[in-house]
Formats: C-alpha cells, structure tokens, sequence
C-alpha cells in the first residue's frame, strides 16, 4: 500500500458556481464514503485556502488518480499530490550507490 498526502484546490473553470457547490458537495460525501471505506485515513480543511488535504491509503498512483477524477468534483479541483514514507522507512545515511573505494 502507499501514501498519497493530496491538496485539493477549488479550480471551477468552465462551470457555474451554483453547479459548482452542487458537484463540491457531492464530492465532499464521496470522500467522506472513501474515508469510510479506510481508503482515506486523514481528513483536513485547509482553512482561508478554500482547499482540503486527505492522506489516500491506496495500491498504487494510478488507483489514486483514478480515485480522484470519479469525485464528482474531480474535474474541477487543482492536486497536489505527494507521496509519502514512513520515517522508519527513510535512512539518509543508507548507501545507495558502491562508493570507488569498495
């Protein structure tokens, strides 16, 4: 499994604002569906931003991305997507390549 830290920014191009609210409402219960189903694990506001920030607990980037664009606001919302590690996971001092005195 991987962990995807995803900033989703209102980006409504194309649409009206009342369409807008419909769909961002709809995609505020699909992720509340998927936060239920455990496939988002944290759930945020950004406050003043008019974004939010979920933590995805997904197979892959692919199943991320198609998570994303099902939302009925997927469309129009801006990501940033990063993915994640456990600090366990990270040892900066691990070589990753033969040094010349090996």
């Amino acid at each position: 499994m991987a962990l995807f830290a995803v900033i989703a920014k209102r980006a409504p191009v194309g649409i009206g604002i009342d369409e807008f609210q419909q769909k961002l409402s709809e995609g505020f219960q699909y992720t509340k569906e998927l936060a239920d189903k455990g496939m988002i694990k944290h759930r945020w506001i950004l406050v003043g931003a008019s974004a939010g920030l979920n933590i995805y607990e997904v197979e892959s980037h692919e199943e991320l991305m198609s998570v994303l664009y099902r939302s009925p606001a997927g469309l129009h919302l801006e990501y940033e997507v990063y993915p994640l590690i456990a600090p366990p996971d990270y040892d900066p001092t691990a070589r990753t390549a033969a040094s010349p005195t090996d």
